[in-house]
């Protein structure tokens, strides 16, 4: 397990039981990283989190900025939550946090046992060779790109952005192993954020698929400079593109 993967224990206080699962987590082999929940410690760790476990402790609606942040962040990233607490305290948490976000959550008195076993189940499938791949599609097309998003998001991470702009801003603070570049954007077109990723130490070794809706010969050679890894008609079904993305991937 990469250490550098870690599970977050978030807990307003420096509780027994919050330090006593830390030494569980790592006693099991993964790495861990724990905040009393401020915005400012999170932040700097976000990329290397893949769990979140929030302790609410009766506090969790003195800790509204905090929910907000993690279910964005959790959103963004394609991560889960663990909730703890007493029954009644989950309330809060859960007005915030989307179901849909939410991995389990575990009352008190709390079986410690029952816990790391499913904090190991969720690691296990989520990180190492099991972790899944990051696909950052650019399109100013948005039902266009939310169709595709439907398509991915079941086997990948999936980041949308709608120019190029956007897609620089995500990867500054998103990690993406694919981009699928629309080719007909509008103010910067695919190939002029194509040279804009390339410009950047940050995102020129990020390969890029263009989807089009061109497939000529003309428009494939203006761009070879460029080096896309492929070019996607937009008329490519589910299952073609999916595999087209296995096969690269398994390269």
């Amino acid at each position: 397990m990469d250490k550098n993967e870690l599970v977050a224990i978030i807990s307003p206080s420096d509780s027994f039981l919050a330090h006593s699962l830390i030494s569980k987590i790592e006693a099991v082999g993964f790495g861990t990283f724990f905040s009393h929940g401020t915005i400012k410690e999170i932040e700097p760790m976000r990329d290397d989190i893949e769990l979140f476990i929030f302790f609410s402790d009766g506090e969790a609606e003195e800790m509204t900025e905090t929910l907000v942040y993690l279910k964005d962040l959790a959103n963004d990233l394609d991560r889960k939550i663990i909730i703890i607490g007493d029954s009644g305290e989950h309330d809060p948490a859960f007005k915030i946090i989307p179901e849909q976000l939410v991995y389990a959550s575990f009352s008190r008195p709390l079986v410690m046992d029952d816990l790391v076993k499913s904090i190991s189940t969720y690691m296990e499938a989520n990180t190492g060779e099991n972790a899944k791949k990051t696909i950052l599609i650019v399109d100013d097309d948005l039902t266009y790109m939310r169709t595709v998003c439907e398509w991915l998001k079941e086997d990948y991470h999936v980041g949308m952005a709608s120019n190029g702009v956007q897609a620089i801003s995500y990867l500054a603070r998103n990690k993406a192993d694919l981009v699928l570049l629309d080719y007909e954007m509008p103010v910067a077109n695919g190939p002029q954020v194509l040279q804009m990723l390339k410009d950047e130490s940050e995102t020129g070794h990020i390969p890029v698929m263009f989807l089009t809706s061109h497939g000529d010969r003309e428009s494939v050679l203006s761009v070879a400079g460029l080096r896309p890894a492929d070019y996607l008609l937009k008329t490519i079904d589910k299952p073609k593109l999916l595999e087209k993305l296995r096969n690269f991937f398994n390269k």
